[in-house]
């Protein structure tokens, strides 16, 4: 990608610490250095240099150590960087100390993903959702942080609050993130109203999931016709969308897309987006949607089933979506009971995974015995018609079948089911 002169694109460089001391997602790396580029791309920006230092533990001042700060400052000077973007979070004082000994502002790992979500946020729910992880990321460095606050929304690492007047006043912020929990709380109701709404239809719910830029949007064009904007860009959409789908003549699901997965996710984002990502707690089946072309798919994969293990129910069953598998050797694809290979974009392996969604489902028939009130003596007729009656018995209680039944009519009988045979 070439710097655009004409819009003022802003030019940085990126900074990794790799140290001994650093476990997991703490360290950087050449791979996390080149997602890093890529996140920077999405925010509008232009990498000029990226520079990895490994010592035993960070500097408790500079982060980096003042030596190869100065070899930073030279490179920005070299390239006319506007800014500096370290791939680990930074404390305020780190960032202070840095900026002071390069120039130019600095920002680390979570501000530019803050930065690129506030752009994403279209609706409502995700502006809210945004600002509150901007105001969390901002409370516990309020100290120390001097005139990084000040900045306005003139690039990156300025929207969001940023964009309006930022107190800096402790108080005023937890009174803001209390405000902005409450009214997120209320959209948690309404999802909460909506998927009890769902679960008495017996719409089963699919969401997809996996690493960002895997290609769920696209998926779910293609099997809905959602019109969503699919973009070659990390976190191109943001807010969830929800559209049914027809599996077959007796399956219809809720598809649900979520925010894109990344490494080192910021947790207070994770927290914020709660309420959307609560979704996956509710899920009957999650769609893992996986890059197959991608050289660090295996890693991906971790960091998706990491988080699956995190947010979404116990026993909930994953189907692996194999995505972009035309731009992939055969070979290279692996295959089982819980995996599909398909390719989103060209529409290839849809109706394999239709298939496996609806087995993974287990859009069997189950057996069951229900206590009808004589009121519902209709429904002994439409059972007659449309599933397997074993028997009848009239009692006191009520009209006792025993029968099997798809899980259109299993829905429906749910509240009077007596005994799962």
């Amino acid at each position: 990608m070439e710097p655009n002169f004409e819009t003022k694109q802003e030019r940085a460089v990126l900074v990794g610490l790799n140290a001994d001391c650093f476990t997991g997602e703490q360290t950087a790396t050449d791979e996390t250095l080149e997602e890093l580029e890529a996140l920077l791309e999405t925010a509008g920006g232009f990498c000029t240099g990226k520079m990895l230092q490994n010592r035993h533990a960070p500097d408790a001042h500079s982060f980096i150590g003042e030596g190869k700060a100065l070899e930073v400052k030279m490179l920005v000077e070299a390239t006319e960087s506007t800014m500096v973007i370290f791939d680990n979070e930074l404390s305020p004082g780190n960032i202070r100390a840095l900026e002071e000994i390069i120039g130019v502002t600095v920002l680390d790992r979570s501000a530019l993903i803050l930065d690129i979500f506030a752009q994403r946020a279209k609706t409502r729910e995700g502006r809210l959702q945004v600002e509150l992880a901007q105001y969390q990321y901002l409370l516990p460095r309020l100290s120390g942080m001097g005139t990084s606050l000040s900045r306005q929304g003139g690039g990156i690492g300025t929207r969001g609050p940023g964009e309006t007047k930022l107190e800096t006043d402790r108080r005023h912020i937890r009174e803001r993130i209390a405000r902005l929990q409450s009214e997120l709380a209320q959209v948690r109701q309404v999802r909460s109203v909506q998927r009890e709404r769902r679960m008495k239809n017996s719409v089963p719910v699919v969401a997809i999931v996996g690493y960002t830029n895997a290609g769920k949007s696209t998926l779910l064009n293609r099997l809905t016709g959602a019109g969503i904007p699919a973009n070659n860009r990390l976190f191109d959409t943001l807010d969830t969308t929800s559209r049914q789908l027809t599996v077959s003549d007796n399956l219809s699901v809720i598809l649900t897309d979520t925010v894109g997965f990344i490494a080192k996710l910021p947790h207070h984002l994770v927290d914020a987006f709660r309420a959307t990502l609560e979704e996956l707690q509710y899920a009957d089946l999650l769609l893992h949607v996986i890059d197959s072309a991608d050289e660090h798919r295996e890693e991906h994969i971790a960091v998706v089933e990491k988080l699956i293990g995190q947010l979404a129910k116990p026993g909930v069953p994953v189907l692996r979506c194999y995505n972009k598998a035309d731009l992939t050797p055969r070979e290279d694809i692996p295959t089982g009971e819980d995996t599909v290979a398909i390719s989103a974009a060209a529409g290839t392996g849809m109706e394999a995974l239709l298939s496996a969604i609806e087995k993974a489902l287990g859009h069997g028939r189950r057996h069951i015995v229900v206590t009808l009130p004589y009121a519902m003596g209709g429904m002994v007729e439409t059972l007659h018609d449309g599933a397997q009656v074993l028997s009848v018995e009239y009692t006191s209680e009520g009209i006792v079948v025993e029968t099997v039944v798809d899980p259109i009519l299993y829905g429906k009988l749910r509240e009077y089911i007596t005994e799962e045979c």
